[in-house]
Parts: structure tokens; C-alpha cells; sequence
């Protein structure tokens, strides 16, 4: 699986590491992930959804029907 969150779309980021020199090295920044299952009451069923924190308070926000909506108008989500 992809490091990239099914609800917000964050994705690895590249950046620096800048050492007290200012000498500059490249490297990651990795979205904080999580492998989640919700619980969807208009289906009736368990979703298995890889998110981020962000997403995760996302889906407290609008409700999980309304955050998956979203993601899928947003291309971040094919199917759930």
C-alpha cells in the first residue's frame, strides 16, 4: 500500500535535512498513517481505510458518508 491518506490525499513531502553547517541533504516527510476500520450505519458494514490523523478528525467533522463522498468527487478514493 501507498503512504498517502484515502480522505485528505496527504502524500510523502520531500524536504531537506539542514545540519547546523547548512549543509542541505534531501529527505522525507511521511504523513502520520493509520489502518483504520469504520463502521458505516447506512450499509450496515466494517470499511477498511487507510487515513491520517487528519483525516481521522476530518471524519469526526462531517460524518463518514460525507467525508468518503468527498474523497471520492476528489479522486482520493475509487471505491469503498
Amino acid at each position: 500500500m501507498s503512504r498517502v491518506c484515502q480522505i485528505t490525499g496527504k502524500k510523502v513531502m520531500v524536504g531537506n535535512n539542514v545540519s547546523h553547517s547548512k549543509r542541505r541533504t534531501r529527505r522525507k516527510f511521511y504523513p502520520n498513517l493509520f489502518d483504520k476500520r469504520f463502521y458505516l450505519v447506512e450499509e450496515d458494514r466494517w470499511v477498511k481505510l487507510r487515513v491520517s490523523a487528519s483525516g481521522i478528525r476530518t471524519i469526526n467533522k462531517k460524518g463518514l458518508k460525507n467525508a468518503l463522498e468527498d474523497a471520492r468527487e476528489k479522486g482520493y478514493l475509487k471505491s469503498y
